[in-house]
């Protein structure tokens, strides 16, 4: 992934603004952990047992994005996960990630996350029920921004023992 401007923390302001603010400094966070690296790095697992990698964050906050910005905001209809139907004991299909993923996973990145803006920006207020899990838009973009601060911890961590580089 390549390095661009990230966002910084919101300034005080309205409810609306400082969320979607968060929003957009927590995806940021995670792509500057990820600014920089080829595919083989991005799917490193630094941390054995654990098979965390900075692409298999990518693809599960892509997951995340999915559950709640499209299918949630968006109108009622089946949820269609984006890397397939978890099952127990089954494959975790966003996390177990390998080099060849790199960049179909950034490129539905993106995208989610421009589908989460659009359904946002329908919306308009935080106030607004999803159709997807009937919630609020203010609870599922509140459980987003968890997912991504949450992540971005062990990305810090993960992006450290690959070359040295630390997140914020």
């Amino acid at each position: 992934m390549t390095e661009r401007e990230r966002s910084g923390e919101p300034p005080d302001g309205d409810e609306f603004s400082i969320t979607v603010g968060w929003l957009a400094f927590h995806r940021d966070a995670l792509a500057a952990n990820c600014a920089g690296l080829d595919p083989v790095q991005l799917a490193t697992r630094p941390v054995p047992p654990s098979p965390l990698s900075l692409l298999g964050l990518v693809r599960h906050l892509t997951e995340m994005e999915r559950v709640f910005g499209l299918w949630a905001l968006g109108p009622r209809k089946t949820l269609e996960r984006v890397w397939g139907e978890y099952s127990d004991d089954g494959p975790e299909w966003d996390i177990d990630a390998d080099p060849s993923m790199a960049d179909e996973s950034v490129a539905a990145w993106e995208r989610e996350k421009r589908t989460t803006d659009e359904r946002i920006r329908q919306h308009g207020t935080l106030d607004a029920i999803g159709a997807g899990n009937a919630h609020s838009v203010r609870w599922n973009l509140q459980k987003l921004i968890g997912e991504y601060a949450r992540h971005n911890g062990h990305a810090d961590l993960i992006r450290e023992r690959i070359d040295g580089q630390t997140g914020e």
